[in-house]
């Protein structure tokens, strides 16, 4: 089941804040379409065309790094968007319950899957990950050019 948290707007209070969206979900997975779904309306509700390629690339990052949440870790997790407010770049954060790091297989145009990671890392500026004390934290900067 997905869990939306919480979605501010620059707008709110006055402050020049980051627009952002979160989502969080327990033991059954959601879907992938919405994580990709929750990106192209925050960065088109920022400017960014969905059709255009900025908001494809961060599409398929979200998407890659949810599914490798699902994939590798049992249990609850968390997606959270945080675009910055001149909307040029999109922190992409993403939870789950395991502690192992993420792995970034050696290439192997013949392997027919394992290649999400390495297309996360050559499309954003900047992933690093955290351990946590009940998993660990993803976090992808990706520029919105």
């Amino acid at each position: 089941m997905v869990t939306p948290l919480s979605r501010h707007t620059a707008r709110e209070q006055g402050l020049p804040l980051p627009q952002q969206y979160s989502m969080a979900w327990d033991a059954t997975h959601p879907s992938i379409a919405d994580a990709r779904h929750a990106v192209r309306v925050l960065l088109d509700e920022a400017g960014h065309q969905p059709d255009q390629r900025p908001s494809q690339d961060a599409q398929l990052v979200v998407s890659e790094l949810v599914t490798n949440a699902i994939r590798h870790a049992p249990g609850p997790g968390a997606l959270t968007l945080e675009l910055t407010p001149d909307a040029t770049l999109l922190r992409i954060t993403v939870r789950d319950s395991s502690s192992s790091p993420p792995v970034l297989p050696a290439p192997d145009p013949g392997r027919p899957g394992g290649h999400g990671l390495r297309l996360v890392t050559l499309l954003c500026e900047g992933l690093h990950h955290t351990t946590l004390t009940t998993g660990k934290q993803v976090v992808a900067h990706f520029r919105l050019r």
